[in-house]
């Protein structure tokens, strides 16, 4: 018969096992210590990661101003304004949607990789009806991880090495990264403000200098990213600027890249136009979407591209050689919604126009608070940000050492001294334009009242402190 130790003996053991694992890690610190091996160790490590840098298609693109000012705004007493993901709710149905879909065994495995079925022939119907026209669900839609991996696919199955790709400034910060982990070139084109006043700007007021934008085109362009509604400035582009791109387009044969994940955001007096409806534009035009955008669900990650079949096929072969699929539950959660909105398009309830409508009075309200501290905002056609001119707030920052534009510096003594988080636009351009925008910072206004409520506390009392 086996003995059976009594507890206290088991507990002896045990301290005894730990007692001599703490014995030989410290035989081998000091062994490390004072025997030449250590060095050899050492040595051959610092060579390893000597040896084992970056890829050049990653070279200085290790900078993101998200990672640095989410970071810094993590403080639960700062009022954040900065990021661009709502912190109000989606509709119920949505959630209902998604948790309706999970229960069903089948939806939690394995999808069709280029789109789920159900996703795919619901984009077709409502894009098909946007845009007057039949579009094939299976060969003219990829469906990516969110507006990044369509743009992604884009950029990384068109675009080739010694390319050029035009990039209309300010511009989502992605943009430029993508182009040139393609090994391409960015070229850059401002939007320029109309007039020098400082008051009672809104984003209309930026527009693009023909000449200019005619002289960026030549044999080397390969592609335009238009990105409608603007972030960060909200500028909807109307139908004659769009057809003063689409045309350049066309007489150099260069693609478009049309962002458009801010497409239902457009307030009154403002309409949304798809430049791949323009004509000889479809079959040059990858247009982008997105389901977080759309239904305020930004953490489901779920975009689209749709094009002509001759472009979206390399897209494709892009998707299935890196991510391959998406989550099949959201794709079917977002499919039904879709539908569902889509009989209900012309309609109060229905959410494609139904946000806009509440996200205008919350735009109006984030303008007025501004003023109160004596910012300059410059007021959305569309979108869900606002920037602002803190010129005349004149705040003295020659303090600071750091190198950073002077937006960079502001919001990080905004933060710091007036617990409210913002953006820095210049985050938005490349070098050459700093110094047009780093008076700007930008603001998200897709927030709770209570999140407004905390904003406007602090800036009505700005110069208090």
């Amino acid at each position: 018969m086996a003995k059976t130790c009594p507890a206290n003996s088991t507990a002896a053991g045990k301290d005894m096992n730990i007692a001599h694992v703490l014995r030989s890690y410290r035989s081998v610190c000091c062994f490390l210590e004072t025997n030449p091996t250590r060095k050899f160790f050492c040595t051959q490590f610092n060579m390893a990661s000597a040896t084992h840098k970056n890829a050049k298609r990653i070279e200085g693109l290790d900078k993101n101003v998200w990672v640095t000012f989410s970071s810094v705004a993590a403080d639960p007493t700062i009022v954040n304004l900065g990021q661009g993901y709502p912190d109000i709710p989606p509709p119920s149905y949505v959630k209902e949607g998604l948790a309706q879909a999970v229960m069903v065994d089948q939806l939690n495995q394995y999808t069709r990789g280029f789109g789920h079925p159900a996703l795919v022939k619901a984009l077709s119907q409502v894009y098909g009806k946007v845009c007057d026209r039949q579009i094939d669900p299976f060969k003219e839609i990829l469906v990516t991880v969110g507006g990044y991996g369509s743009l992604f696919c884009s950029i990384l199955g068109l675009v080739e090495e010694g390319d050029e790709v035009i990039i209309i400034e300010p511009f989502f910060d992605c943009y430029v990264p993508m182009v040139k982990m393609a090994g391409a070139k960015p070229v850059f084109i401002t939007l320029r403000l109309k007039s020098n006043r400082k008051t009672d700007i809104n984003s209309a007021d930026w527009f693009l200098d023909q000449d200019e934008l005619a002289s960026k085109f030549n044999s080397k362009t390969k592609a335009i990213i238009v990105n409608t509604p603007n972030n960060p400035i909200g500028k909807v582009f109307t139908r004659n600027e769009l057809q003063a791109i689409a045309d350049l387009c066309i007489k150099h044969d260069t693609l478009c890249f049309s962002d458009e994940v801010y497409e239902w955001l457009t307030y009154k007096g403002h309409d949304h136009v798809k430049i791949a409806t323009l004509p000889g534009m479809w079959d040059r035009t990858i247009t982008v979407g997105s389901a977080g955008k759309t239904f305020s669900v930004t953490g489901w990650k779920l975009g689209w591209s749709i094009g002509p079949e001759h472009l979206v096929k390399h897209l494709q072969t892009v998707m299935q050689n890196s991510l391959y699929s998406c989550p099949t539950p959201l794709q079917e959660a977002i499919a039904q919604v879709l539908l569902h909105n889509y009989e209900l398009m012309g309609q109060p309830d229905c959410y494609f126009s139904s946000l806009a409508e509440e996200l205008e009075g919350k735009r109006d309200r984030m303008a007025t608070m501004l003023k109160l501290a004596g910012i300059n905002p410059v007021v959305p056609e569309g979108g869900y940000f606002m920037i602002a001119d803190v010129t005349a707030l004149d705040q003295d920052l020659s303090h600071v050492e750091d190198d950073e534009p002077y937006d960079y510096k502001f919001i990080r003594w905004m933060i710091k001294e007036k617990k409210l988080a913002a953006i820095p636009v210049t985050a938005f351009c490349g070098e050459e334009s700093i110094k047009h925008f780093e008076k700007y910072i930008r603001f998200c206004f897709i927030k709770q009242d209570s999140t407004l409520d905390g904003a406007e506390a602090i800036l009505k009392n700005w110069n208090k402190a």
